[in-house]
């Protein structure tokens, strides 16, 4: 009897012992599964962060610091100076466009004429040629005119940077007085009417869209009016026009334009022939203030740090006039 009643309380701690085993197991498996939900779970909400993140970053994208501007322009900084000895740089700037004349071309007087409209501003930034001045530019979320430099070894992709842009001019190279660091196929004063109209030609097929076209440097050709009649001529040919930079105090754009019957178009004011930030918002200032004045205004600068710098620092000064396109400014 007593056997007997060993046997079944040692079959009952066996399975005691079972059930608790069982348990166990069950116990662990619950929390393995718990815990690989809890794991999946805080993934699956940070790849959900993740997206929207991106998808907001693509449908609202945050206006850029002053900081930010600096870093995205280190590229833009680094094509702008030129080793001259080691460890020393100079920076260009736009007084090349002046091409060391003993003084610069005086601004030009318009007519004098009511202005019923608000008053117009046109910035052009020069000898864009590469993608990082194009986002720089566009960085600044306002209406900038991009005059591109022909297509040359140093910059080959310029005009199919220029295609994929709503609108642009060309920047093209004419013979200065003095300057020595020539664009490649500059335009000459003895160059013939075919030679010149070729060259507008080959222009114009690099840049299929261009309806605007002004000078980099130039002092000499625009100041011979010969080679400006034959230039015209070419331009008018394929229906695009001229806006004289204004290099020189002697240019002869005006004279020929008035020969065409056409409106002359020229700068008002150069933003950086000074590199310094806070003279380049002080030129910004006088150009609204012309633009104010006289109805409109065509400012000039370049691709430089402190330009984009400062046109990002002159916002609020910009609403005192309409910013366009120079297509709009007629």
């Amino acid at each position: 009897m007593a056997k007997r009643k060993n046997k079944v309380a040692k079959k009952q701690n066996n399975l005691l012992t079972y059930i608790a085993w069982s348990l166990a197991t069950i116990a662990l498996i619950l929390s393995c599964l718990i815990a690989g939900y809890y794991v999946g779970y805080n993934n699956a909400i940070e790849d959900i962060q993740i997206q929207n993140s991106t998808i907001e970053k693509k449908i609202d994208k945050p206006r850029k610091t002053t900081t930010t501007l600096h870093r995205q322009l280190k590229e833009v900084l680094k094509k702008e100076t030129i080793e001259i000895k080691p460890k020393k740089t100079i920076i260009k700037t736009a007084s090349h466009e002046y091409e060391s004349l003993a003084k610069p071309p005086s601004r030009l007087v318009k007519k004098q004429h009511i202005i019923t409209n608000k008053p117009k501003l046109a910035i052009i930034i020069d000898d864009v040629s590469i993608k990082s001045h194009i986002n720089a530019i566009k960085n600044l979320n306002l209406k900038i005119t991009m005059s591109f430099l022909p297509p040359s070894k140093a910059r080959p992709n310029s005009a199919k940077l220029a295609s994929k842009e709503k609108f642009y001019m060309v920047h093209l190279p004419m013979e200065a007085e003095h300057f020595t660091a020539e664009e490649p196929l500059t335009m000459r004063i003895h160059h013939s009417q075919q030679e010149i109209t070729k060259r507008i030609k080959e222009l114009k097929k690099l840049f299929p869209r261009v309806k605007y076209i002004n000078n980099h440097t130039g002092s000499k050709f625009t100041s011979n009016e010969i080679a400006v009649h034959k230039l015209i001529v070419a331009l008018n040919k394929y229906n695009i026009n001229f806006i004289d930079s204004r290099t020189t105090s002697k240019t002869k754009v005006p004279l020929v334009m008035k020969e065409f019957g056409k409106k002359y178009m020229a700068r008002d004011i150069f933003l950086d022939n000074r590199n310094d930030k806070e003279y380049i918002k002080n030129q910004i200032k006088k150009a609204i203030q012309i633009a104010k004045r006289e109805g409109y205004a065509i400012a000039i600068g370049h691709p430089h740090i402190n330009t984009i710098l400062a046109i990002n620092e002159s916002k609020k000064l910009f609403k005192d006039v309409e910013l366009v396109y120079v297509n709009r400014l007629y």
